[in-house]
């Protein structure tokens, strides 16, 4: 638990020093601003997660799209809430946070391991009950085993893993997906001591962003060639998301 806090106070501090942004809006004669600070999820957040992604991540995300994960109405996401609750308690994710305390963006974040193999994908796999899902699923399991990041860098045993990002309607083109995807990843990389940091982009402009970045693309898999047993696409999220890319970047040449 003392670790836990003095993790948490150091990243707050890094926040307070470098990561707040203060940001103009276009085209505006008067120079009103908004701004946001980047600040540790906690477990205590979880509640106000999960409620900020229903709104904002799961009816837009091209996966859960591509399967109709919620068209049906009363349609729960039980087993993409708990991959998102199971994340959180690892200390990694983080969050946009307004001047005025409104939660403008999350970033959920896991730690990969090299000693745990692909067990816990594949048991996720074969336990899923909702079939909607376990299409997502299949495909990450594909992505995962295929992308292999731990072979491409031996040296590396631990990699921080951007598993969601989502950033409120009214706060987007502010940058808080960059900076999630940067400095604030790299911050907690850093902490932890974590040399290399990895994202599956299932999005069109997350991979835009990660490669503006800096991030490098070591994988793609195109969705309309990820295709079951009789030759028909297991996904096909709308244009323009036409690919899942994994892309990774060394914390140690930033």
């Amino acid at each position: 638990m003392e670790a836990m806090a003095t993790y948490q106070r150091n990243i707050k501090t890094f926040f307070s020093e470098y990561v707040t942004r203060t940001v103009s809006k276009p085209k505006m004669e008067e120079k009103e601003k908004r701004g946001y600070k980047i600040v540790p999820m906690t477990v205590e957040d979880t509640e106000r997660v999960i409620d900020f992604l229903w709104t904002y991540f799961y009816h837009d995300e091209p996966l859960n799209i591509a399967v109709g994960l919620l068209d049906e109405p009363g349609s729960k996401a039980d087993e993409l809430e708990d991959y998102c609750r199971g994340s959180i308690p690892e200390g990694v994710s983080l969050m946009a946070i307004s001047p005025d305390g409104e939660l403008l963006g999350v970033s959920i974040c896991g730690i990969m391991k090299r000693s745990e193999g692909e067990q816990g994908k594949d048991d996720a796999l074969s336990e899923c009950k909702n079939k909607k899902f376990e299409r997502i699923l299949r495909l990450l399991a594909t992505v995962d085993s295929e992308s292999d990041v731990f072979g491409h860098f031996p040296e590396v045993d631990q990699i921080l893993e951007i598993r969601v990002v989502s950033v409120s309607e009214k706060a987007r083109g502010q940058g808080i997906a960059k900076t999630f995807f940067y400095e604030g990843a790299i911050a907690v990389a850093k902490e932890k001591g974590i040399p290399l940091i990895k994202a599956d982009c299932t999005s069109h402009y997350s991979g835009i962003i990660a490669a503006k970045l800096g991030y490098e693309c070591i994988y793609q898999i195109n969705y309309g060639e990820f295709k079951d047993e009789n030759g028909v696409p297991y996904l096909e999220p709308p244009a323009p998301h036409t690919s899942c890319k994994t892309c990774v970047l060394r914390v140690d040449l930033q």
